[in-house]
């Protein structure tokens, strides 16, 4: 059975930093996990984003008007504002996995990535509210969706990684999976490269490290469910 994969690209570098002086790690990275999931499974449909360099337009009021208004109540120009937001749902919706070159900007994601959160979490899209609930009136829409997340990261410094000397200073991959964990999206893998800002073989290693670890994981996530746990670890 065929698989939709969505690529996101979120650097502000254009280029990859195996093809360009000054290219991006994440782009690098995200291109060598794509790549070897086209030989993998040549058939599946492969879908890319690159909110880098075209950014979603940011949530303002107009569109929070729109967004919380119900569908049958609203006005024409709420679909209009609402049109960008609600072809990034869909694309996220019929995606199998979502592959993420997401580095790290000042301890969090980039602006322009945030952009693109903002408006896939979307209330009666990919989130539920009754206020008849009671006292958790929320619920996720696509906890049955089967979706899958890799994040694939770049730090400037390095240690980042849980029990790392500056792990407490990593707002990056945790704040996406506890927004995918609110809309449902649980199975969420990771791997990164660090000591840009050190460079030399200390970078050369890091990378090394990461490019395997972009390799495990399409071995694993084009095989079976059951090595799905391994994976994650």
């Amino acid at each position: 059975m065929t698989m939709n994969l969505l690529h996101i690209d979120a650097s502000a570098r254009p280029g990859r930093s195996d093809t360009d002086l000054h290219g991006s790690h994440t782009r690098r990275l995200s291109a060598r996990f794509v790549e070897r999931w086209r030989k993998a499974r040549p058939d599946d449909r492969i879908d890319y984003l690159d909110v880098g360099q075209r950014p979603p337009a940011h949530v303002d009021g107009r569109w929070i008007h729109a967004a919380f208004t119900p569908p049958a109540a609203r006005e024409p120009w709420m679909a209009d504002v609402l049109a960008e937001s609600d072809r990034l749902v869909d694309q996220l919706i019929a995606a199998d996995v979502v592959v993420i070159g997401l580095p790290m900007y000042n301890f969090s994601v980039p602006a322009q990535f945030k952009a693109w959160i903002d408006n896939i979490v979307r209330v009666g899209r990919t989130f539920g509210f009754d206020r008849s609930r009671g006292a958790v009136p929320y619920w996720p829409l696509l906890a049955e969706a089967g979706k899958r997340v890799v994040l694939l990261g770049a730090r400037g410094d390095h240690g980042y990684d849980a029990g790392g000397r500056i792990a407490h200073l990593n707002h990056t991959e945790g704040s996406v999976r506890s927004v995918l964990g609110y809309i449902g999206i649980t199975d969420v893998f990771e791997a990164a490269v660090e000591s840009d800002e050190f460079g030399g073989e200390q970078l050369a290693q890091s990378m090394r490290r990461a490019e395997q670890r972009v390799d495990e994981l399409v071995d694993v996530l084009t095989a079976t469910d059951t090595t799905l746990s391994a994976a994650a670890a």
